[in-house]
C-alpha cells in the first residue's frame, strides 16, 4: 500500500491555513517526503497534546458569530499591515467581509470576529497572478481586484484547484472614515493607491515577481457601446460559456474570462491556439485550446454569442500574440521545443519566459500596471480607435 501523508493530523494542525495544506500536498511527491511531513505532523501534534490543548487544535475554525478566538499558528496572530472593513468578496464566497493583510498573507474574516474564514487564506508565496479589472454594467465606476494562486487557472483534468482565486470589489471613491486602518493605509486616500501598494509592498517583501495588470482602454477596447456609461471605452468582450454569461478580458499576458464561477485565465504561454468559429451575422464564437500539463493539446473551450463588431481586434489580438497556429503550436510540443515546464503555471520563472523562444510570431508586451498610475486614460495610442 502506498505511503500517503496523515490529513487527519495536518488539518488539526494547520485547518486556518489552507495555503500551508496545499502547499504540503504540492511538495509531497515522493515517499521520503511524505514520511517527512507525517513525522513533523506527528512531532506537532505531540506537542500541542503534552501543553494540554488538542480539542483547541483539533477542532475546525469557520468564522461565524460565535466564534471570535485566534488558535496558535493563525494568521490572526500575525500583525496586520492593511486592515479593510465592508469589502465586497465575490469569491471565493459572496459576502461584506474584512480583509487582512499580514507579512506572510492576505485573508478575510467575518465583521466583529479575528478568526481568518477557512478558505479564504492567502500565502504572498503561493499567488501566481494578480489582476485589476474593471466591473462592468454597473452606474458607478468599480474595479475588481482577481488573485490567483499557483494552479488555480485553467480548471484541472482531475478536477478544480484546492484553493480558488479571490475576487474583490473596491469603489472609485474616496474609503469612508474608520474603514481602513494600519499602516499601509497612509499609502494613498483611494481604494486603488491603498490596495496596489500594500499588494506590491507584501508581494516584493517575501521576494515575489508578480505585478498586478490592468486593462487600459488606450492599448485595446470593445468597439461596442455600453448603454450604462455611454462615453466610456470598455475593456471587456460580453459572452457565453455554455448557457452562462460572462465576460472576456484580453490582456498582456493572457485571457481572462470572469467574474463567475468558474474564474478561468489563460497565460500565453499555455494557449495552443484560438479560432473563430459560428460566424453569423451578429455574433460569432472563439474555442481557445490549451496545452496540458503532460504537454498535449485539450478539446477547448469554447465562448459563444460575442459581437461581430469586436471581431476584426479579437482577431488583432490572436495574431499580435501569434495564438492562430495551432498546428505550428502542436509540432512544437511535439518535438519537444515546448518544455513541460513551460506549461506549468506555477513555474517560480515567470518575469524570465521569452515567448520568442518557442514561437516566434509572439510579441507580449511584458508591461504590468504601476501603484503610481492612478489614471488609465491618460496615454494617447494609436490603435486608440481600432478595438483590441
Amino acid at each position: 500500500m502506498a505511503l500517503e501523508l496523515d490529513m487527519v493530523r495536518l488539518k488539526a494542525i494547520f485547518e486556518p491555513r489552507s495555503d500551508i495544506l496545499d502547499g504540503i500536498k504540492r511538495c509531497a511527491e515522493t515517499p521520503g517526503k511524505i514520511a517527512l511531513f507525517n513525522e513533523i505532523a506527528l512531532h506537532v501534534h505531540r506537542t500541542i497534546a503534552k501543553r494540554g490543548e488538542p480539542k483547541a487544535q483539533s477542532r475546525k475554525v469557520r468564522a461565524g458569530p460565535g466564534t471570535n478566538r485566534a488558535t496558535a499558528g493563525s494568521p490572526a496572530n500575525d500583525p496586520v499591515l492593511l486592515h479593510a472593513k465592508e469589502i465586497s468578496v465575490l469569491r471565493p464566497q459572496r459576502k461584506k467581509l474584512e480583509l487582512c493583510f499580514t507579512q506572510s498573507c492576505l485573508y478575510a474574516r467575518a465583521p466583529g470576529t479575528t478568526v481568518p474564514i477557512q478558505g479564504i487564506v492567502y500565502a504572498w508565496t503561493n499567488i501566481k497572478f494578480i489582476f485589476y479589472l474593471p466591473v462592468p454594467e454597473k452606474a458607478q465606476v468599480q474595479h475588481n481586484y482577481v488573485l490567483f494562486p499557483r494552479g488555480s487557472t485553467v480548471p484541472s483534468e482531475s478536477g478544480a484547484a484546492s484553493s480558488g482565486p479571490l475576487v474583490f470589489t473596491v469603489p472609485a471613491t474616496t474609503p469612508k472614515e474608520g474603514t481602513i486602518a494600519g499602516a499601509a493605509a497612509a499609502a494613498s486616500n483611494t481604494y486603488k493607491g491603498i490596495f496596489h501598494s500594500a499588494l506590491n509592498n507584501c508581494l516584493r517583501a517575501t521576494g515575489s515577481g508578480v505585478k498586478i495588470v490592468s486593462s487600459a482602454s488606450n492599448k485595446s477596447h470593445s468597439v461596442v457601446r455600453q448603454s450604462n456609461r455611454s462615453k466610456e471605452k470598455f475593456v471587456h468582450v460580453r459572452g457565453f460559456r455554455g448557457s452562462q454569461d460572462g465576460y472576456l478580458f484580453f490582456l498582456e499576458n493572457g485571457i481572462l474570462w470572469g467574474y463567475k464561477k468558474p474564474l478561468i485565465f489563460f497565460p500565453l504561454r499555455r494557449i495552443a491556439a484560438i479560432g473563430c468559429t459560428k460566424m453569423l451575422q451578429i455574433t460569432f464564437s472563439i474555442i481557445i485550446t490549451v496545452f496540458t500539463k503532460k504537454g498535449a493539446i485539450n478539446n477547448g473551450y469554447e465562448f459563444s454569442m460575442i459581437d461581430r463588431e469586436d471581431y476584426s481586434g479579437i482577431d488583432d489580438y490572436i495574431k499580435r500574440n501569434g495564438l492562430q497556429n495551432k498546428r505550428k503550436a502542436k509540432k512544437g510540443a511535439n518535438d519537444g521545443k515546448m518544455k513541460l515546464e513551460d506549461l506549468d503555471d506555477d513555474d517560480e520563472d515567470e518575469e524570465e519566459y521569452d515567448p520568442s523562444e518557442h514561437d516566434e510570431s509572439r510579441n507580449g508586451s511584458g508591461e504590468s500596471s504601476d501603484e503610481g498610475d492612478d489614471d488609465d486614460d491618460d496615454d494617447d495610442d494609436d490603435r486608440d480607435d481600432g478595438g483590441w
